[in-house]
């Protein structure tokens, strides 16, 4: 995961206006009071983190990543947090030591999420809720769809994310289970994103950052010209704004 998101203001033009949106609905349905520790496995550039500052007034939080060159910019930041360099299967946290321990659009990059999820269990105190969020691959409406529905008109298979069936509500739920948790619960979350027009959509959503950017930019220059010229003509707008659904899902379940 580190090798495809390692530059944190990349990921923040790339994702950050879907990200932010079902962020605010993923802490407003984990619905948890403030004062408590949190644990924020995979936080990147830190975005999230401050998102679980501003809405949920949490008395301390934890960022890990694998990524230091995202956890630079994370500090950069100037949040109150504290992030540290680890995987998600090796987390440098002490048992029970938090309240809420979650996972922000990263199950799907844990080459071992049942194991990342036994983790956070381990870290998470009795009572203590674990939750994660994940965009839904296998469905119609992700970040990247039409990019990458157009590759595969175009013949050329995009890059996908090594787990995407941990991404399924039932999956996610399976896996929860088989942690231990109790009280499980899983939701499908559904936001809009606009873009101003469409050259600020397909500059922000072909960075070289992340498996389907990546692919993107390693493309010939012809084929991927071509590509642009597809998907301006699949949107109604034209070089107009541009307005795309994304849907992900989600679980939380109690130690």
């Amino acid at each position: 995961m580190s090798q495809i998101f390692n530059d944190g203001a990349a990921y923040e033009r790339l994702m950050g206006r879907w990200s932010r949106k079902t962020g605010h609905l993923f802490l407003d349905w984990l619905d948890v009071p403030p004062g408590l520790d949190w644990l924020d496995v995979g936080c990147g550039n830190g975005a999230f983190t401050e998102e679980v500052i501003a809405r949920c007034q949490p008395a301390s939080i934890v960022g890990v990543d694998p990524s230091e060159a995202q956890l630079a910019f994370a500090r950069s930041r100037g949040a109150a947090a504290t992030y540290l360099q680890s995987d998600a299967t090796h987390l440098p946290v002490a048992d029970a030591s938090v309240d809420v321990a979650v996972m922000a659009l990263v199950i799907s990059f844990v080459p071992d999420p049942p194991a990342a999820v036994r983790e956070m269990k381990r870290c998470v105190r009795k009572g203590g809720v674990i939750g994660a969020y994940m965009w839904d691959f296998v469905g119609p409406a992700r970040p990247g769809a039409l990019i990458s529905n157009t590759l595969e008109q175009m013949g050329v298979a995009p890059q996908f994310p090594p787990r995407i069936d941990a991404a399924r509500q039932d999956m996610m739920r399976e896996i929860w289970e088989a942690a231990g948790l109790t009280d499980v619960e899983t939701r499908e979350l559904r936001i809009t994103t606009e873009f101003p027009s469409f050259q600020d959509f397909w500059e922000s959503n072909t960075l070289p950052v992340g498996p389907l950017g990546t692919f993107v930019s390693k493309m010939d220059e012809a084929k991927r010209e071509e590509l642009k010229e597809r998907v301006r003509a699949a949107l109604p707008s034209g070089d107009g704004p541009v307005s795309l659904p994304a849907w992900a899902n989600a679980v939380k379940g109690q130690v």
